[in-house]
């Protein structure tokens, strides 16, 4: 058995990365961006730094802002026929995953238009050729799409997410700069933060996790445990190590695969819109205690990163409750919400369970959960 990882062919990473982005577009030689970003990140001014480097060398663009927090097939189908009428040969996405993956989707679909179906992307999609070239530009410390293979599209007219999986739609370029997340409101701190967190503990626990993923979701949870609070607060250095501590995370993830939280993540963001960030972090501490009895002595190794003392004479049982305890505590300082009361109904659970059972995400969980157990999952926060 091999196993495969893929990686950005370049990235860059603190603060005044982003004055990497006009050298290379320059020497790659394109000629027009579409810039893709989010309306309210055009409106505050954060896409304009960016693009105030363009138009100071003097290169063109046009701005794409028709993507929605939890982006649409319309969102995609819109800006495929944006791509093309502004002539644009590369894709600069600026915002949260969001926007990559907006970006993501419009460039596949843009290079191979026999999926032109948006909903013909989702699980692993035998695109033929990659993507618009992409320089991706997060703002958020949360999602690592500037370094994934997946992106995430919402059916509005099924109520549900859909993951897709591609190694053509990874960004040409990344560029991690810290200065891009400067001015990012608390509760997007933590919920992204959390993301991230949630992306490194669950890619270290799922069943395709093997050395090299390992190494970097555990120096992930490292990173992003020691600084999220410091981010939360405002601190300039805990940001920075916030930055690249989810891109570590996006790293290994997106090699190997996530699990339980992101596929009962993704129905609650279909269903109510709730936030991505915010729902897997609710869901995190939960789901992995119940994953726990097939982590064997991952959990350990995971308390330990999260700066648990003693964690080498734990027996297993202690070790399992310090790794979880240990996550809800942090959750619980940077603000987020304790369960899921007045977001999940009643009514939909059987739904909510549906979905998440279906998840592309689903299939990675260390623990085999039926249906049933997904319902329980899910009351247990109500």
């Amino acid at each position: 058995m091999s196993n495969r990882f893929c990686l950005n062919p370049v990235s860059y990473h603190g603060y005044g990365a982003i004055e990497n982005i006009v050298p290379e577009v320059k020497a790659h030689g394109w000629k027009k961006a579409m810039v893709a970003s989010d309306a309210g990140l055009v409106k505050c001014g954060v896409t304009k730094i960016v693009t105030d480097l363009l138009d100071e060398a003097g290169l063109d663009y046009e701005i794409y802002s028709e993507i929605k927090p939890n982006p649409t097939i319309q969102n995609v189908q819109d800006g495929v026929k944006a791509l093309k009428k502004m002539g644009a040969d590369y894709i600069l996405a600026i915002g949260g995953g969001s926007s990559m993956d907006t970006a993501k989707a419009i460039g596949i679909i843009a290079t191979n238009p026999e999926f032109s179906d948006v909903r013909s992307l989702e699980g692993v999609a035998p695109t033929k050729n990659p993507c618009t070239p992409i320089i991706a530009v997060p703002t958020t410390a949360g999602t690592a799409a500037e370094v994934t293979i997946n992106y995430v599209i919402t059916d509005v007219e099924r109520n549900r997410k859909f993951v897709c999986v591609d190694t053509h739609d990874m960004p040409l370029i990344a560029v991690v700069d810290p200065k891009m997340m400067a001015n990012l409101p608390k509760s997007l701190v933590a919920w992204t933060g959390m993301d991230a967190l949630t992306h490194a503990i669950e890619g270290y626990i799922t069943k395709a996790a093997w050395e090299l993923s390992d190494m970097f979701h555990i120096e992930a949870i490292r990173i992003i445990s020691h600084n999220i609070k410091d981010s939360y607060a405002g601190d300039r250095h805990g940001r920075e190590e916030m930055a690249l501590g989810q891109y570590v995370a996006g790293m290994g993830f997106s090699n190997v695969g996530l699990g339980l939280v992101h596929a009962m993540a993704h129905p609650l963001s279909a269903l109510y819109d709730t936030p991505h960030g915010e729902a897997c972090s609710i869901l995190l501490p939960t789901v992995m205690a119940w994953n726990a009895p097939a982590t064997g002595e991952k959990y350990r190794e995971i308390a330990h990163a999260m700066g648990v003392k003693g964690t080498e004479n734990m027996s297993q049982e202690e070790y399992r409750k310090a790794a979880v305890d240990a996550v809800q505590n942090l959750s619980i300082a940077v603000g987020i919400p304790a369960n899921l009361k007045g977001i999940v109904k009643e009514e939909d659970l059987d739904f909510l369970a549906t979905s998440a059972f279906h998840d592309a995400c689903f299939p990675g969980n260390p623990r085999e959960t039926t249906k049933e157990e997904i319902i329980a999952i899910y009351r247990s926060l109500m």
